[in-house]
Order: C-alpha cells, then structure tokens, then sequence
C-alpha cells in the first residue's frame, strides 16, 4: 500500500505519483462476479446532461461486491486481493466453505489465508461482519449498513472507518468519518476494522489526461465566461463576478456557498446526534 513517485522527466510526470500495487495478488478478475457497465456521459433518460463533466473514460466491468454478508455462521477463506476499477479501495475474494464466492471490500490487515466469517457468533477480528451491537465500544467499523438487510451504505471508501462510541436502547452511536455521530439499530450489520488502501488520499494525479482515463471532462470558470453564459462572467480583466465584488454563484445563478442542501425535515434527522458541521 506504498506510493510511487515518477523521476521528472516531463512536465507532467514532475507530480505524478501512482500506488505501488504490492498488495495484490492477482490481475485477473473472478469472470463469474463480472457485470457490464453502460456509461451514461451524464445524461438522464431524456439525452439531456443533468451530471455536468462526466463522459469518456477507460471501459470497466463492474465487480459485483457482497454489501450484505448474508452468509451467516459459513466460514470462508481470502482467496485473492485484487484491483477493482470502480472504486477507490481494494476488493477481496472469498471462497466459502460450501463453494460460494463473492467479493468484499478488503479491510485493512486483512492477507490471503485469513478465515472470515460473518453473523452474531462471528469472532471480533477485523474482517467479520456481524450486528453492530456485538461490536466492542471504542472499536472501528466500516460498511455499516442503515436499514437490516439493505446492505452496507456507510463508510466504503478507501481507508474509511467509523468508531463505535456509545449504545443506549436499541440503537448504538458511531462516529462517522466525517465527524458526524450517528444513530445505527442494533440489528444493523457492519464489518469490523477499516477500509484498507489508506493511501488512496495521497495520490497526486499529475496531468489532466489522468482525470479523463477516470471519466471526468474539463471544467470552465465561470469568471472565465462572458455575462451572457455565467453569472459570475464578464468585466474588464479579471473581476469577481462580472465588475462587482458578488458572492460565487451557479451557473443558473444559485450562491454557491453556505447555502444548507439537506431537507429540514428530512425522516433520518432524528438519528443524527451531532451534525458534520459544527
């Protein structure tokens, strides 16, 4: 899980860095968990962009990943680490005792010959998943799901973990990485331990045409624009927003910042317990 960095032998190599890949075992995916990917470019069922900067990219197959871990009490056994184009972390396959394979997120620590497993019995090591209220107070936890059943929705990203910082009732408080702490029922599956690849973060891309492989287009300033095409385009030289010292704005003329997005009344604001932003 080391970082790689390029000798300047181009403008663009001068920053670039990339991750070392130790950690991978294998370059050849598991054919029977592949699915094909249709790319949209950010257009919705009309052909109209509603995801401005998206389109291009390298073509990907989709690995289809266990969030649920609904194999409960079966023991399995960490057959491969691998690469998974679609996200920031690494995958891992399981090989189950009675022939299942599947694909999780590969906790960090986690190497080929562990034995996983996952339900209420399941030992507390990093990599068993298992209702969040048998996890010890003080622990981390990472794909936590939000409704039973659903599947982990919480806290998939490369070196993500949320702590487990209270339970009271039926419900148990976890910190989140974002610094929200949260409510999760105690029925709720999570995994126990932290994403792995938590070196992610300090990748440098280095060129533009790195951010296009991932399938983002350029984006133009607005104050690069003329009135006509921004709000926030137009005056002589360079100018905050148009000759005037105005706040930043969308190009559809919405402030850009410090505006709240989240529904006042939104049903899961009675779980948060203290909010992200202070």
């Amino acid at each position: 899980m080391g970082i790689r960095a390029s000798k300047p032998t181009t403008s663009s190599r001068r920053f670039y860095t990339v991750s070392t890949f130790e950690e991978l075992t294998t370059d050849t995916p598991e054919k029977s968990l592949l699915a094909p990917i249709k790319k949209s470019g950010g257009r919705n069922n009309r052909g109209r962009i509603t995801s401005r900067h998206r389109g291009g990219g390298h073509k990907r197959r989709y690995r289809i990943i266990d969030f649920r871990r609904n194999k409960i009490g079966v023991a399995a056994t960490v057959a491969t680490i691998e690469y998974d184009p679609n996200r920031s972390a690494r995958i891992c396959l399981l090989e189950y005792a009675d022939g299942d394979k599947r694909y999780i997120l590969a906790p960090n620590g986690v190497k080929v010959g562990d034995t996983l497993m996952a339900g209420p019995d399941a030992e507390i090591r990093d990599g068993n998943a298992m209702p969040i209220s048998r996890v010890p107070l003080g622990s981390f936890v990472h794909n936590i799901e939000l409704t039973p059943g659903r599947g982990g929705q919480l806290s998939r990203s490369a070196g993500a973990g949320a702590q487990v910082v209270s339970r009271s009732g039926d419900f148990t408080s976890v910190k989140l990485p974002s610094g929200e702490v949260r409510m999760i029922r105690n029925v709720c599956f999570a995994t126990l331990g932290s994403v792995g690849n938590a070196d992610h973060e300090n990748i440098s891309l280095g060129k533009a045409g790195r951010k296009r492989w991932l399938g983002v287009r350029p984006q133009t300033r607005g104050m690069a624009m003329n009135p006509v095409d921004h709000p926030m385009g137009g005056g002589e030289g360079r100018s905050k927003s148009g000759g005037g010292r105005q706040h930043p704005r969308s190009p559809w003329g919405k402030y850009a910042k410090g505006a709240k997005t989240r529904k006042r009344n939104k049903a899961s604001n009675k779980f948060i317990v203290r909010k992200r932003t202070k």
